[in-house]
């Protein structure tokens, strides 16, 4: 399968229509289940940190200060993907930083977003709910440093995703669950999860996924979650 670009950023606030800007931000690119390159910058957008988001974060006003400009980072990332399909966790939030950021250096955002929440909302319902670091959990992922920084967060969504992938190929008979058939599945209702999969490829029904579904239980009951 063709790579896909796994993204992730720190903000100052929750929203670029509300003036909120990026503080930092990462890339990184999943092929074959592998992650294969990162990019990861921190970015001076000329904001102020609060108080509240250097507590969440770690992601001080000297460190932004001291950090290149969001206009240069944007671009770099931008060449960094290369027009590459994207995958965030919660990517609705992702994606507006995305496009955001880019406008006001003069360039298209406009890339296909496909969401591990909303995908993991449909391959795991019974999980105690769809946080990154509670399905990172249920799923025994490997941690690679600090929540809410931006390269730790990006490569857990990309193990996040690299298990989805092998879930859809081992337990659902997807030999190909590449970013169409994910950005598919993202806009299929719960229900209808194991039609739609059938349909796309073949494999098994909704009895396959209804067996999986238990075996999530099963597996949340065993591991826990955070």
């Amino acid at each position: 399968m063709s790579a896909i670009a796994i993204i992730d950023f720190e903000t100052t606030g929750i929203s670029p229509g509300m003036g909120d800007r990026a503080t930092e931000v990462a890339v990184v690119m999943l092929e074959n289940g592998l992650v294969v390159d990162r990019y990861q910058s921190l970015m001076n957008a000329g904001v102020r940190v609060n108080s509240f988001i250097t507590q969440l974060t770690g992601i001080t006003n000297e460190m932004v200060q001291a950090a290149p400009p969001a206009e240069q980072v944007m671009r770099e990332a931008a060449r960094f993907v290369a027009g590459r399909p994207m995958v965030a966790h919660n990517a609705a939030f992702d994606k507006k930083f995305w496009q955001a950021e880019l406008a006001l250096c003069g360039q298209d955002g406009a890339h296909p977003f496909a969401c591990t929440l909303l995908l993991s909302r449909r391959l795991y319902p019974q999980a105690p709910n769809h946080k990154l670091g509670t399905l990172a959990a249920l799923h025994h992922l490997p941690s690679s440093g600090r929540a809410h920084r931006a390269l730790a967060d990006a490569e857990m969504a990309a193990h996040l995703l690299a298990q989805m992938q092998h879930d859809l190929k081992t337990r659902y008979g997807c030999q190909q669950p590449d970013h169409a058939l994910l950005m598919g599945l993202q806009r299929t209702s719960r229900h209808m999860v194991g039609p739609y999969l059938k349909q796309r490829t073949g494999g098994p029904g909704s009895s396959q996924v209804g067996a999986f579904r238990s075996d999530m239980v099963r597996v949340g009951a065993i591991g826990g979650g955070a």
